[in-house]
């Protein structure tokens, strides 16, 4: 996913009061309770025309959220059908399989701090599968809702058309 765009885009999609995870006091920050692990559930990408389509990666990727209580911030989605290499040495790899490791894999890792009267968490990315995205924000709109955590990006333009990216994100105990 190119998310130049999602860096430079100004709209973002509010929603008034987010509901607290369950599992911590409605007492703790909203940075205390995006604190750990959480395993991707659902990636649902809604087209500008309403309809909605299957996430960069496939209808069932996988992936993992790490928010670190110092302020840092890890994410790595993979698809699920992504063909092994025939080498287990990675210089050995060819080309098909490197492009398809690539276009197999998203994973950016920073710093992340939290806006929680816009309802907002920013991500500041200091690595990233994609190299173009380093020095770059992703802002993500957040809610919990029954155990699970909600990112939502603003509006992104890809490949010519404008969508919402909807990650539903469950916590890892």
């Amino acid at each position: 996913m190119s998310a130049t765009t999602a860096a430079a885009s100004d709209h973002i999609i509010v929603r008034p009061h987010p509901r607290f995870a369950p599992n911590l006091p409605a007492s703790h920050s909203v940075k205390e309770q995006l604190h750990g692990t959480w395993r991707l559930v659902s990636w649902n990408v809604e087209q500008s025309d309403g309809e909605l389509v299957s996430s960069p990666l496939g209808p069932d990727p996988l992936g993992w959220i790490m928010y670190h209580p110092d302020g840092r911030m890890c994410v790595a989605l993979m698809r699920p059908d992504c063909p092994r290499f025939a080498s287990n040495n990675l210089r050995e790899a060819t080309a098909e399989e490197i492009k398809s490791g690539f276009e197999g894999f998203i994973g950016y890792c920073g710093f992340y701090e939290v806006d929680e009267r816009e309802h907002l968490v920013v991500h500041h990315l200091e690595l990233s599968s994609f190299p173009n995205l380093v020095g770059t924000e992703q802002k993500r709109h957040f809610e919990f809702a029954g155990g699970r955590l909600i990112l939502t990006t603003p509006h992104l333009t890809l490949f010519d058309e404008t969508q919402i990216h909807r990650l539903v994100w469950q916590r890892l105990n």
